[in-house]
């Protein structure tokens, strides 16, 4: 309905009068301030973090099981190139060595030679020296000697040259699959580095999601990958595979309230943070200083907190198992760069955390 300009005036009087509520006429819902609608106002905020955050999450998590497989498949590459490249050389060396010794042999069949050929000189006969000889016998074992030691060397020699040949062609075969190794190995440093820049640009999309999730102050769903890491046979693991250990429990620092409440890893966006043992997972939050955090309660009464995290993999009031992935390494919240916030706490609380290095080293998984 079409209201003229003192009808707009009018109306709003008339409905305080009345103790109604006031049609909302366009110009008083421009004068609403953004405060007043707060989930509007995070909608506009997030974004469409509840279909956004789980595709591109679960992107990561696909992203970063290939890079670790196409990083372990040029690394066997590298090993298997490196070692026929050595195995090339080797018979290489071997070759030199054989080609030494068939010389020697040579030489020792040109002695050989020499020396029957000054026994028998001036051209008489073998039958003739025999018979002018004072000592047949002894001629003929000299003969006979020369003989197989002509022979034996000959037999070497044939061995040698034998030997040569296989050498040459295993040197052959093995450059040629040295060579292959090789091409096949640059090859798989290209799908790495190319699996790698995929990767590294979804981590930053998963970033800028999950911050928009923080300042949304709620979570998109929970990421559930195609791919799970196996099951740990132990009872305890560390919450991250691969890492460093920056601040510590108990430190002093500026981005601090008093003092450091856990343990940091150093770790990239999206990485797999994992179930340090069997448990329940008792809340998931987004927002505040921890940005988005997972608690996990365990059996024997203890807490795990997983916080600055990029994304979750679990929801609240699920069983997790040791090893299980919970969520992806991000910076949400009071962080200075990509790393995990890990405690231990006596409860889900803040507040009642304790030093988690000795904590884990007495359960076998230490850091």
């Amino acid at each position: 309905m079409h209201l003229g300009p003192c009808q707009r005036l009018i109306v709003p009087v008339l409905c305080v009068l009345l103790c109604l509520p006031a049609p909302a006429a366009a110009a008083s819902a421009a004068a609403v301030p953004a405060a007043a609608h707060p989930a509007s106002a995070a909608s506009a905020v997030a974004g469409d973090t509840s279909s956004d955050g789980p595709a591109i999450g679960a992107e990561v998590a696909r992203l970063y099981e290939q890079a670790a497989r196409a990083s372990a498949t040029y690394e066997q590459g590298r090993c298997e190139a490196k070692k026929q490249r050595a195995r090339a050389l080797r018979l290489e060396r071997l070759i030199a060595r054989e080609r030494h010794e068939i010389q020697m042999l040579r030489a020792n069949v040109g002695r050989v030679a020499r020396a029957q050929y000054r026994a028998g000189g001036g051209g008489i006969a073998y039958t003739a020296k025999l018979l002018l000889a004072d000592d047949p016998q002894e001629l003929m074992d000299g003969h006979r000697l020369a003989w197989q030691a002509e022979l034996a060397v000959s037999r070497m020699l044939d061995r040698a040259q034998r030997a040569e040949r296989r050498l040459i062609e295993d040197e052959q075969l093995a450059t040629t699959a040295w060579l292959d190794l090789e091409a096949r190995t640059q090859q798989l440093a290209t799908i790495k580095r190319t699996v790698t820049a995929k990767l590294e640009d979804a981590r930053w999309k998963l970033q800028g999601t999950a911050d928009r999730s923080v300042a949304a102050g709620r979570c998109a769903g929970a990421v559930r990958p195609d791919e799970q890491a196996a099951p740990s046979t132990r009872p305890w693991v560390t919450p991250v595979e691969d890492y460093e250990l920056s601040a510590g429990f108990g430190g002093e620092g500026a981005r601090w309230k008093s003092r450091h409440t856990g343990q940091d890893f150093a770790v990239d966006i999206g990485t797999p943070v994992r179930a340090i043992g069997a448990g329940r997972v008792v809340s998931v939050a987004c927002g505040g200083g921890f940005g988005i955090e997972v608690v996990v309660g365990h059996p024997d009464g203890y807490y795990s907190q997983y916080a600055h995290l990029a994304g979750v993999m679990v929801d609240q009031g699920e069983r997790v198992r040791t090893g299980q992935w919970i969520g992806q390494a991000g910076t949400t919240g009071n962080s200075s760069g990509p790393h995990l916030h890990f405690e231990v706490r006596l409860t889900p609380h803040l507040g009642s955390g304790i030093d988690p290095a000795p904590w884990m080293r007495e359960r076998g998984a230490g850091f």
